[in-house]
């Protein structure tokens, strides 16, 4: 795997089943990464175990020949059984450091905050990024994901780490420059992407405007 430095995050595309429209994990993936996207999570609350470890070795095989990143949702028994790139932890999920641990040095480990003193401590601990949200009104995000908190947070969490940050929650088309201008290296999208009726598409779109908002901040 790169070094972390050199890591791409830009277009990351978290998988959702529920907002699919009958097209599988793999059927995203594949045409996503077709449209650009970087970074691929898998991430199903309702499968099991057995299921998640055979869509991860189908998506694993899938982005290993694209050159894309493979992130296991919350699993990281499942991470290192399908040999993903990483894993993404929740503030409730394995302490970094334990996961780190097991994980060893060379995976990557995103971390979901909520501020920037939670930023802090997880480049303290050896996250590879970080991750907030929702920054606007997210339809599909889970339940527990709280209110919006706009651009703002991201200027915030930008002055307290040096890690990559990933924005998430709401984000379509017409947010990304003010996202990326925010101090925002990556966007993270699941409806604007896996609910459109052409993912390549859909994909590409933002995968230009990202490339456009980085040009006009560089």
């Amino acid at each position: 795997m790169p070094t972390q430095h050199r890591l791409d995050y830009s277009l990351y595309v978290i998988t959702d089943r529920s907002l699919a429209k009958g097209r599988s994990h793999l059927d995203v993936a594949k045409a996503a990464i077709a449209g650009g996207a970087n970074v691929i999570q898998l991430r199903d609350k309702s499968a099991s175990s057995l299921e998640l470890y055979r869509e991860g070795l189908r998506i694993r095989e899938l982005t290993s020949r694209a050159g894309a990143l493979f992130i296991m949702n919350d699993r990281l028994d499942l991470a290192l059984a399908v040999n993903a790139d990483g894993v993404h932890l929740g503030q409730d999920d394995l302490p970094l450091p334990a996961a780190r641990k097991l994980i060893g040095a060379e995976k990557i480990i995103g971390v979901s905050v909520e501020n920037p003193e939670q930023a802090a401590v997880a480049e303290a601990q050896g996250a590879s990024y970080v991750a907030i949200g929702p920054i606007y009104e997210a339809r599909e995000s889970k339940g527990d994901a709280g209110p919006p908190v706009g651009p703002q947070a991201i200027a915030a969490i930008r002055k307290a780490t040096r890690l990559p940050i990933v924005a998430i929650g709401g984000i379509k088309a017409h947010h990304i420059a003010e996202v990326i201008g925010a101090g925002a290296d990556s966007i993270a999208v699941i409806s604007a992407v896996v609910a459109a009726p052409d993912i390549k598409a859909a994909a590409a779109a933002l995968r230009q405007r990202i490339v456009a908002a980085r040009r006009a901040y560089a």
